[in-house]
């Protein structure tokens, strides 16, 4: 039985913990001394992570890929992972990605109107880290995250922190001959470095799941469990559902709003570029076939986007060219979303803004002295010279009776495609390496 919850009535910090946490000394819970704050200053990423060994990630997987990383840990944000550079097998040094990326927002809107919350700035979603049990991250490493004297954990060192591999499936798969040689297949089964911590908020439970694949891809996932509020049963009124025998008790419909903040720092440098791609479908005529045709455009300056048919971004490197010539890029790829139409900071799919050293969270942002509190509202046209992405995935959460008793996992996030970042498929086999560009008929 849970006990010692406040229920709708979420816990929140005490004033003392959010002056602090403003003035920046409560902010780096948990970090490497001297290099990791130094990353946190958004300097651009070195080719290799410079933490000590205690805050460094560093794993090999399938097909010779190395990731590397150095994390730190904030009592708002939670886990920040920095400095994260990508090593295919035949790249001859890594290749910077991003400078930072963390979580931006948890914003929780109930449909009654009555509470809304920001659970990184509001709530203890920082503070409460939950231990995790060796079961948990199998074959992995669970590593001790200094929280502070605000955790409930005693001592305020938390095992909290698993970095691990799992499966991921078929990498690439491909039969040269079907007709001629069914049997000469080239297969690869994929691996992952899985990095993830557990935060509670009231009576959710947050994932945080990041995951770097062998082929360049960086996913990250929130999945929302734990326990649906025991206070929340009265949304009888069309904004709730009937839980349990009957139609007596409706738990309140809500809304899982949850943003990251990416800067990006390809090729070790902030200043990246931006495009967006928009791709029309004209119909057929006659007895012809639809056209499509696609169209870049460069964002110069700052951009609220949403996706609307084939549209789609990339953040561009400004110096760095694979071996093709062509410049470096990551695509953003949300997932699926429901956005929250009730606030602009989560109505929209992606905010572009201007580096500013004070703007660290999509909403409710706790820094004095920086104007505005939320991202929607920093979007002011200004040039884009050191892009940060913010990415919105949202879920409206309509409970069901599978959710007790705990809550099934349900999960809400995006992807980073690699795209131009190396000059073929970095698991590419050897005996396929000359097929770079127009191969002709197989």
């Amino acid at each position: 039985m849970l006990v010692n919850r406040l229920g709708r009535a979420r816990k929140r910090v005490s004033i003392g913990l959010a002056v602090t946490a403003l003035l920046g000394t409560a902010v780096a819970a948990a970090g490497p001394a001297g290099a990791t704050q130094n990353a946190a200053k958004d300097a651009p990423a070195a080719a290799a992570p410079a933490c000590s060994a205690d805050y460094r990630i560093e794993q090999t997987v399938d097909g010779g890929t190395t990731w590397r990383m150095c994390w730190h840990y904030n009592t708002n944000a939670g886990l920040v992972l920095d400095n994260i550079s990508y090593q295919p097998k035949n790249e001859p040094k890594p290749i910077p990605v991003l400078t930072s990326a963390r979580l931006g927002q948890v914003h929780v809107p109930y449909d009654d109107g009555e509470n809304e919350y920001h659970d990184l700035t509001g709530a203890t979603f920082g503070t409460d880290l939950v231990p995790l049990k060796p079961s948990e991250c199998p074959g992995g490493t669970i590593k001790t995250v200094k929280v502070g004297s605000s955790s409930p954990i005693p001592g305020g060192k938390v095992k909290g922190l698993c970095t691990t591999t799992r499966a991921r499936g078929h990498a690439y798969r491909m039969t040269p001959d079907l007709y001629s040689n069914p049997g000469k297949v080239y297969q690869a089964q994929g691996k992952d470095l899985l990095v993830y911590t557990v935060n509670q908020a009231s009576w959710y439970e947050y994932i945080t799941e990041w995951r770097f694949s062998s082929d360049g891809v960086i996913s990250s996932n929130v999945g929302a469990t734990g326990s649906l509020a025991p206070e929340d049963y009265n949304g009888t009124d069309g904004r709730g559902w009937p839980i349990g025998k009957g139609a007596r008790d409706y738990a309140e419909s809500h809304s899982h709003n949850v943003s990251w903040r990416l800067n990006f720092g390809l090729d070790g440098s902030p200043k990246a570029k931006v495009e967006q791609y928009d791709s029309k479908v004209t119909p057929p005529t006659g007895n012809g076939n639809p056209k499509t045709k696609t169209t870049r455009t460069p964002v110069t300056k700052e951009l609220i986007g949403d996706v609307k048919g084939m549209r789609w971004w990339r953040v561009v490197s400004a110096t760095g060219k694979n071996a093709d010539g062509h410049k470096r890029s990551y695509e953003i790829v949300p997932g699926h979303t429901v956005k929250h139409p009730g606030r602009n900071f989560s109505n929209h799919d992606v905010y572009f803004t201007e580096y500013k050293k004070c703007e660290k969270y999509t909403s409710d942002n706790l820094s004095e002295n920086c104007g505005p509190k939320s991202v929607d509202k920093w979007v002011n046209g200004q040039t884009l010279k050191h892009p940060i992405t913010w990415v919105n995935i949202g879920f409206h959460h309509i409970a069901r009776d599978e959710d007790q008793q705990p809550m099934p996992v349900h999960w809400q996030g995006f992807s980073l495609a690699p795209r131009d970042v190396t000059a073929m498929n970095p698991l590419t086999p050897a005996d396929l390496a000359d097929q770079n560009g127009h191969t002709g008929v197989r």
